[in-house]
């Protein structure tokens, strides 16, 4: 299946529309498509939250900005399709339940369309994996995503495990200081080494 095919089938997916109906968003499938083939950089992350779901751009939120902080570039770069690949592990905003959480992806969103689009990729030097659902699909873990994201230096430099860049995770991070004095100036460094 060639690239624009395989963006429209994505695109015109519905195959969630039960599902989201259901949710306390009530809320119809919008999915966010975000890459082109010859990008350098794969961001795996969750699924769009409901400021993405309504602005059509993935990170086009607070945690997009924290995310371009840690990977040392601006927006024109992250946004830049063919260098940078941002696909999520459903495309849709999955709703929130009824007391207002962010309802996981759902796994048949990554079952239907992953495989698919990493095929179009071949070009990939780094994969950030953002968030559990992501790290569980491409490591063989099933690890907590702190377990997860303290071993980076086995999966670096093709490979970088991050928690999920919201600012409901600042806590976590003042936990873990080593994450912002070791991981992020490794990261930054790969970041511009690939897309250099």
């Amino acid at each position: 299946m060639d690239f624009d095919a395989l963006r429209r089938d994505i695109a015109g997916c519905t195959i969630c529309a039960d599902r989201f109906a259901a949710t306390a968003t009530g809320h119809r499938p919008r999915p966010v498509v975000w890459f082109r083939p010859g990008a350098k950089v794969l961001i795996a992350s969750q699924a769009p939250g409901l400021r993405v779901h309504e602005a059509g751009t993935p990170f086009w939120d607070r945690s997009g900005q924290r995310l371009r902080d840690w990977m040392g570039i601006d927006e024109a770069t992250f946004y830049d399709r063919s260098r940078v690949a941002i696909v999520p592990m459903a495309f849709c905003f999955p709703g929130y339940d009824a007391a207002g959480s962010d309802l996981p992806p759902p796994p048949i969103c990554a079952r239907t369309w992953r495989a698919r689009v990493l095929e179009l990729l071949p070009d990939l030097a780094l994969t950030l994996l953002v968030g559990g659902a992501a790290q569980r699909w491409h490591l063989p873990t099933r690890a907590s995503v702190t377990a997860t994201v303290a071993t980076w230096r086995e999966h670096a430099p093709a490979l970088f495990p991050l928690p999920h860049p919201s600012w409901r995770n600042t806590a976590w991070l003042k936990r873990n200081p080593w994450f912002e004095t070791e991981l992020l100036p490794a990261l930054r460094a790969r970041v511009q080494k690939v897309l250099a």
